[in-house]
């Protein structure tokens, strides 16, 4: 079994927030959490971006899960409706006036466009992208089975939840930084790394280091 110091567990998470990528920073490798069942209402296939009107949700559909549940690594992304044109115009929207998302724009459009199948994969592909523009050469493994609560490496499956407020976690504490629509609607702390990326740049890994007790 790894030892602590080096690894952590964690869920997959689409364009998580500020608080996971908090629990990277000083990791010289992450466990990603497969075998687990897919849960609603997390940031499995969620995220929360600064818009004009405040913190919005962007949900990401999934083939619905009839009777049994499903592992994590077999949920196939939903493509009914037209969610990744939704979701770009809203990250768009939302970012475009900000410092760097002219820089960012070309990294994070191929997502919006091509139709990968399965979740997992999909936010493996962002975590990826994210880790690398953050300035973070952390390696990524991945569960073998399901890893029992209390097993004997950090673990943030269940902690890093957009049902539990964030003063739950004692090793985090967000820092602020510059956000576009702070001067109407106040800073809002832990939204996707998205917008710590579009706001800070080159600077963001010194806000996750910043926020990391």
């Amino acid at each position: 079994m790894p030892q602590p110091a080096a690894y952590c567990l964690l869920p997959t998470a689409y364009l998580a927030p500020v608080q996971y990528y908090t629990k990277i920073v000083g990791q010289q490798s992450i466990y990603l959490e497969q075998h687990e069942n897919y849960q609603k209402q997390s940031y499995r296939n969620r995220c929360v971006i600064g818009a004009a009107n405040g913190p919005t949700a962007l949900v990401i559909p999934v083939v619905k899960i009839q009777g049994c549940k499903m592992p994590i690594r077999d949920v196939r992304i939903d493509y009914n409706t037209p969610w990744q044109r939704i979701h770009w115009k809203a990250i768009v929207s939302a970012y475009r006036s900000s410092a760097f998302f002219d820089y960012y724009e070309n990294d994070f459009r191929p997502f919006y466009k091509r139709e990968e199948v399965f979740l997992f994969d999909f936010n493996e592909r962002i975590l990826r992208l994210t880790l690398e523009l953050i300035g973070l050469n952390t390696q990524i493994q991945y569960t073998e089975e399901f890893i029992p609560v209390n097993a004997c490496m950090p673990d943030w499956r269940k902690l890093i939840s957009p049902k539990i407020a964030t003063i739950a976690d004692t090793k985090f504490k967000p820092q602020s930084y510059y956000q576009v629509f702070a001067p109407s609607n106040g800073f809002a702390a832990n939204l996707s790394v998205l917008d710590l990326l579009c706001n800070e740049g080159n600077n963001s890994l010194s806000v996750l280091q910043a926020s990391k007790i």
